[in-house]
């Protein structure tokens, strides 16, 4: 297993999660990095539902530089999950101009 440094060091960005989450759970992608990089935001959701388990959800709170999730995120978890058990709700937008997507991992 890969150890990751606590140092802020340009070209890498450490994942939005390292472990199995066992429990329902909010993935952070509001972070400065979001900002610059949309595909980096697309595969770290991916990755944050990926580390969900069965019977659980995961909030992915999105950067608001990217506006409504619809435009964008939507595609990228239909391309990945198509008909699968992982279902998709819009909660809100936070006060910060961030989104909150509820995603369902049944």
């Amino acid at each position: 297993m890969a150890t990751h440094s606590h140092d802020h060091n340009h070209g890498e960005t450490k994942p939005v999660t390292d472990r199995t989450h066992d429990t329902s759970w909010s993935a952070n992608l509001e972070k400065p990095q979001y900002a610059d990089d949309r595909s980096l935001l697309e595969r770290h959701a991916i990755e944050a539902i990926e580390h969900t388990t069965s019977g659980h959800h995961v909030n992915l709170v999105t950067h608001k530089a990217h506006g409504h999730p619809e435009t964008y995120l939507y595609d990228a978890l239909r391309e990945r999950f198509g008909d699968s058990d992982v279902h998709w709700e819009y909660i809100e937008q936070c006060g910060c101009g961030g989104h909150v997507v509820r995603v369902h991992i049944e």
